[in-house]
């Protein structure tokens, strides 16, 4: 049946075990994201596949997620909650129990797709019920809550995959989570009900297509251009075809009247202000996942499972500071939070930038530390402020772009910073060869020569991390002047278009 939404008495007792629920169940999904990155060459080992091949692990679950994250606002309103969270979560068991018992890597990848279209509605899903449930002053405090899950389940991901790869098999990766997802689907069977508002919405075939092809294409083109090189035609040929595909996509929701992905919330200048802010965030935030672990495992030679201990106070530190930033928020508002920890931010990557050949490994666990410290302080907040600007008929709107725009941002920025370590790499290991052999000093035997050789390679690699990092540098700065632009923000009136808002209870 239909009952109207009752916004103030929700908003009075918010349905915390409910919430509970869906806090736990997006955990997993979120965890489960990073969790094979470790495993790759053991899977390449059992399958017998190139690392080209592997990577559509990873690359398969990001293109589903590119495709399905923009569709959440849609479905989000034509449907129940209950039954999308339902569905999600049997999807994403259902992927996990196949990826198990995966006989090959066709079914493996196939798992993981499924795992993925599961997992890509949980986020905008659990967003879109906090801003609900919540009222706008203490929504900083559940958005901080939120970000717990966010920041930390993909952090403690490779730390934990690190161990299990080390002492079992990689199928163990997903029977871990097994049984988390099973329990979490019964629970919600149960316990779930209905308070996200409906409309009676149309899907439009021809915007889903252009979506999936214009972000799928932009995903996949970034994702793999680290791997195939600029110069495949693969690589910026699907880019050209995404970018596109992305602009016919735009152009169609703005002259719709129920569109999609609604772009008219980018006339909410905080909203925009956001997501520009983040955008930028992400692509900093990015150079130290990758650009870290690569530094402490090539150049200074650590275990991958001590370069994921490296990493994980510094996960831990973002997992505690992200409640406490929402109760500051709530109470300071977001620029004073988001100049600080943009500051701190700057300072840690440029101290990054400065690492040597003999760096410690508790001061590098320290910087990066300190580094999440900064980065904790500014994502929920600014992300939070921005929403709430927003109407909430267009909440659906406003955390599907927020999630599709942290998944292209991430895949875009984290092959720009590579591209740009590896340019840097080879131009240094050029410049050191010609040097070396102008003064010289080139090794005449053939031991002493491959020893010369990976010295050479060490020394511009580090050079190549250390100018990403400088540039990273520079791009939190830019987040730094712009935070200075925010404002606190109420939301406007509801809109005179929006329809009596309901919400279905079965």
């Amino acid at each position: 049946m239909e009952t109207k939404l009752d916004i103030t008495s929700m908003h009075k007792k918010p349905p915390y075990a409910m919430i509970a629920i869906l806090f736990v169940g997006a955990f997993v999904a979120l965890l489960n994201n990073t969790l094979l990155n470790v495993a790759l060459p053991a899977i390449m080992t059992e399958f017998t596949v190139s690392p080209s091949t592997v990577q559509w692990l990873t690359t398969g679950y990001m293109l589903v997620n590119g495709i399905l994250i923009p569709a959440s606002a849609f479905f989000i309103q034509k449907f129940t909650n209950r039954k999308i969270f339902l569905l999600a979560m049997f999807l994403f068991t259902l992927g996990t129990g196949i990826a198990i018992y995966a006989p090959t890597f066709g079914i493996l990848v196939a798992s993981r797709m499924i795992q993925a279209a599961g997992s890509a509605m949980m986020m905008p899903l659990l967003m879109n019920v906090m801003l609900t449930a919540f009222p706008i002053e203490k929504r900083g405090t559940a958005m901080g809550m939120f970000g717990l899950v966010m920041i930390t389940a993909p952090a403690i991901g490779p730390t934990l995959s690190g161990w299990v790869v080390e002492h079992y098999s990689w199928r163990m990766l997903f029977a871990i989570v097994l049984p988390f997802s099973i329990a979490v689907l019964v629970l919600a069977f149960f316990k779930l009900r209905n308070i996200t508002p409906n409309r009676d919405m149309k899907l439009d075939v021809f915007s889903i297509i252009l979506s999936s092809i214009g972000f799928g294409g932009l995903l996949y083109g970034f994702s793999t251009a680290g791997d195939k090189g600029w110069s495949s035609p693969i690589v910026y040929g699907t880019i050209v075809i995404g970018a596109l595909a992305l602009i016919a996509f735009i152009l169609r929701q703005l002259s719709m009247k129920d569109p999609m992905l609604d772009f008219r919330i980018y006339k909410y200048p905080m909203f925009a202000l956001a997501s520009v802010i983040s955008i930028v965030l992400s692509v900093a935030m990015f150079s130290g996942m990758i650009l870290t672990p690569l530094y402490v495992q090539t150049i200074r030679g650590i275990s991958p499972f001590h370069s994921g201990i490296l990493l994980l106070p510094g996960a831990i530190l973002m997992g505690i500071m992200s409640p406490i930033t929402g109760r500051l928020f709530d109470k300071y508002g977001a620029r004073g939070l988001a100049v600080i920890g943009l500051s701190i931010t700057v300072i840690s990557t440029y101290l990054l930038s400065r690492l040597g050949m003999e760096a410690d490994y508790f001061y590098i666990m320290f910087v990066y530390t300190i580094r999440m410290f900064g980065i904790s302080m500014v994502m929920m907040p600014i992300m939070t402020n921005g929403l709430n600007q927003l109407p909430m008929i267009s909440n659906p709107h406003g955390t599907a772009m927020n999630n599709t725009l942290q998944q292209v941002s991430g895949a875009i920025g984290s092959a720009i910073l590579l591209t740009i370590m590896t340019t840097r790499m080879e131009s240094k290991g050029a410049a050191l060869f010609v040097e070396a052999k102008a003064s010289g000093n080139i090794p005449s035997t053939a031991e002493a020569l491959a020893q010369f050789k990976q010295q050479i390679e060490s020394q511009a690699m580090l050079e190549g991390i250390q100018f990403s990092f400088w540039i990273s540098t520079l791009v939190a700065v830019v987040a730094v002047v712009l935070a200075l632009f925010v404002k606190r923000v109420m939301p406007p009136t509801y809109q005179k278009r929006e329809p009596e808002v309901k919400v279905n209870e079965e």
